[in-house]
């Protein structure tokens, strides 16, 4: 029977649909991670995430505009709605029109693994350039992280522990 984490890794190779699947359905997921992962990150607060992402945001992006916030966000449910968001606002201040960047990362990824929580990061920071998710979004992102599609499969795979509610920090 399948778990009812498939929808996850539906558009994923049936090899690694198998793969994921011996993980959760033979309870090894967990060990997975600890094996992986066996140290948390410590990007605990928001100004180390936002001083984290904004390093990152210099070294990749330099010509995009300031990024202006990057905050942990409590999410109701952390699969229906989004792990990340950035946003771009436009106000009138006087005679000027001011732009801000901000990102929003979900509040349970204080708990993910670092090399995942910057696969999100990426992710957001490619939307700076890129809004679509096209071919040169994945190929930012895979610029700025070049184990983006395996760190966006392992995520995937933290949201199964998170709805399982196991922690392994």
């Amino acid at each position: 029977m399948p778990h009812p984490y498939t929808h996850y890794f539906s558009h994923y190779p049936e090899n690694i649909q198998a793969q994921v699947d011996m993980l959760i359905s033979n309870n090894k997921l967990l060990t997975f991670f600890k094996n992986k992962y066996p140290v948390g990150h410590s990007l605990k607060n928001d100004k180390l995430l936002f001083e984290f992402t904004n390093e990152l945001k210099q070294r990749y992006l330099k010509n995009a505009p300031k990024l202006q916030q990057v905050q942990y966000k409590k999410q109701k449910d952390l699969v229906k709605n989004a792990l990340g968001t950035h946003t771009f606002k436009r106000q009138q201040h006087g005679g000027k029109l001011k732009a801000k960047h901000e990102i929003a990362i979900a509040d349970q990824l204080r708990l993910a693994p670092q090399p995942i929580l910057k696969a999100l990061v990426v992710h957001e920071l490619a939307h700076f350039k890129e809004k679509e998710h096209n071919k040169s979004f994945y190929n930012l992102c895979c610029h700025m992280e070049p184990e983006y599609h395996q760190l966006e499969l392992e995520l995937r795979l933290f949201l199964v522990l998170q709805q399982e509610q196991l922690s392994f920090y």
